[in-house]
């Protein structure tokens, strides 16, 4: 007698057995690794933060402020706007699915510049949208104008990084503003400034009154990077009250844990040292962007808290196997280049200690 056919299992939907997978950076195995794959601080947390965290430690068991209401009070005060201008998530990334989630139905376009944050794809495909990749230009900037000619009836969100991941380079307000007064004021454009405490304007005040202009215009920021809660993931946007209020409505209940929101509350009343903070990277920031193309390698101007090396698949994997020989992880994007995030100037000498041998490296740069 033949065993009973087992049934098939539920399968996933057609879009979601197509995404890969996020790929996060690595994380060091041990003290003496120099984790410079992920974009994150390396600066231990704000004593404030500690503190913060074990006041909320006690009251694990029960739920959070859904609304998060002082959370966004804090932000808005922070950002110089109304708390009906802020909606929070477990991250920017979070923030941004609460976009695409609000904005894009199936078979709608999310337009982006590429190489970019790589959940951004992931994120439009989950939403059923189309995913319109615009290629980035031979200095590794946002091609502007091939942006907006990507632009169609079914566009329904347009997504700019800046400064870039991975490449660290900015768009500029005037540029922004010109881009924006060519966008149908149906689309909404989402500029994601992960890393904007780290820029010529770290406060965005040039962004923030882009915000007075241009109604279809969303800031998204986030407190993992400077702020250094990326293990809590706090993120926000800033846009118009409806934008806000539609983001807010697709939030995941509670996604915000009380420990997070009280420790970002923490972190912005910390601004100060957040900002020295800042400081140190952007100067040893400087050291190594100057260092590395004195050792003969190529670099763009990067605002970030990371540097870019373009490099195809045969120069990509003899870096990596450089910076793995050396104990140092970094990040890497096949067929593009090489992520690494700047940390304290013992782990970046080590970099460029693995960059100066540049005869070891065969492949064309």
């Amino acid at each position: 007698m033949s065993a009973p056919a087992v049934p098939s299992p539920p399968t996933p939907r057609a879009a979601v057995a197509a995404l890969p997978g996020y790929v996060a950076g690595r994380r060091a195995s041990s003290s003496e690794t120099a984790a410079l794959a992920s974009n994150e601080s390396h600066e231990p947390p704000l004593p404030e933060v500690l503190a913060a965290i074990a006041a909320q430690a006690g009251r694990v068991n029960r739920y959070p402020d859904m609304a998060a209401v002082e959370l966004r009070a804090a932000l808005a005060r922070h950002v110089g706007l109304e708390p009906d201008r802020i909606a929070v998530g477990a991250g920017s990334v979070s923030v941004l699915q609460q976009v695409i989630t609000a904005f894009c139905d199936a078979g709608d376009e999310v337009v982006f510049a590429w190489r970019s944050f790589e959940a951004y794809p992931i994120l439009a495909a989950v939403a059923g949208a189309r995913a319109v990749r615009v290629p980035l230009l031979a200095d590794e900037s946002h091609d502007l104008p091939g942006m907006l000619a990507a632009i169609t009836g079914r566009t329904r969100v347009v997504l700019l990084c800046s400064p870039n991941n991975p490449t660290g380079v900015p768009l500029s307000t005037d540029q922004v503003r010109s881009f924006l007064a060519a966008v149908p004021a149906g689309v909404l454009v989402v500029l994601d400034e992960a890393y904007v405490e780290y820029t010529a304007d770290p406060a965005g005040t040039g962004s923030l009154a882009l915000l007075a202009e241009h109604p279809n215009l969303c800031l998204l920021r986030t407190l993992s990077k400077a702020y250094g809660l990326a293990g809590l993931r706090v993120g926000y946007a800033i846009a118009g009250a409806g934008v806000a209020e539609a983001l807010r409505r697709t939030a995941v209940p509670f996604g915000v844990s009380g420990v997070a929101q009280a420790a970002a509350i923490a972190a912005l009343g910390a601004r100060a040292v957040v900002q020295e903070r800042a400081g140190r990277v952007v100067a040893e920031r400087t050291r190594l962007v100057r260092a590395i193309r004195d050792h003969g390698w190529e670099t763009p101007d990067t605002t970030a808290n990371f540097i870019w090396l373009r490099a195809g698949d045969d120069l990509l994997a003899e870096l990596m196997a450089a910076f793995d020989e050396a104990d140092i992880l970094v990040r890497g994007y096949a067929g593009d280049g090489v992520r690494i995030s700047i940390a304290d100037p013992a782990s970046n000498d080590l970099v460029l200690a693995v960059l100066a041998a540049r005869d070891r490296f065969g492949a064309q740069r």
